[in-house]
C-alpha cells in the first residue's frame, strides 16, 4: 500500500478554513482518508492523506481528474479557491509496511 502526504503551509489564519474546504471537496471519494492541523511543529500547516494499493494505482487516479465526471467537477467547484490560502507545500510518498 501506498499513502501519500500532500502538506500545504497556509497563510496565517487559513489553515482551518482550507482543512474545510478539502474535507469537503475530498468527500466521498475513498482513496482520500484523512486532513490534518499542526498541534505542534511548523505553525499553519494542512496535511491531506491518501491511500492508493501501489504506484501505478496513484498514478493511474490522475486519468479520473482529466475527466470532468459530475464527481469531479462537484470536487473542483468545493475546492474552488484553495490556491489562495497557501504558500507553498509538498509531497511525500510512502510505502506502508
Amino acid at each position: 500500500m501506498i499513502t501519500v502526504h500532500d502538506t500545504f503551509v497556509c497563510k496565517p489564519g487559513m489553515a482551518s478554513k482550507l482543512a474545510k474546504k478539502l474535507k469537503e471537496g475530498t468527500a466521498g471519494i475513498p482513496e482520500f482518508v484523512q486532513i490534518l492541523t499542526d498541534a505542534t511543529g511548523q505553525f499553519n500547516r494542512v496535511i491531506m492523506i491518501s491511500e492508493y494499493e501501489s504506484l501505478a494505482a496513484y498514478e493511474k487516479s490522475f486519468e479520473r481528474y482529466r475527466h470532468q465526471s459530475d464527481e469531479i467537477k462537484k470536487m473542483t467547484e468545493a475546492m474552488a479557491g484553495y490556491q489562495e490560502m497557501y504558500l507553498t507545500g509538498t509531497r511525500e510518498i510512502f510505502q506502508v509496511w
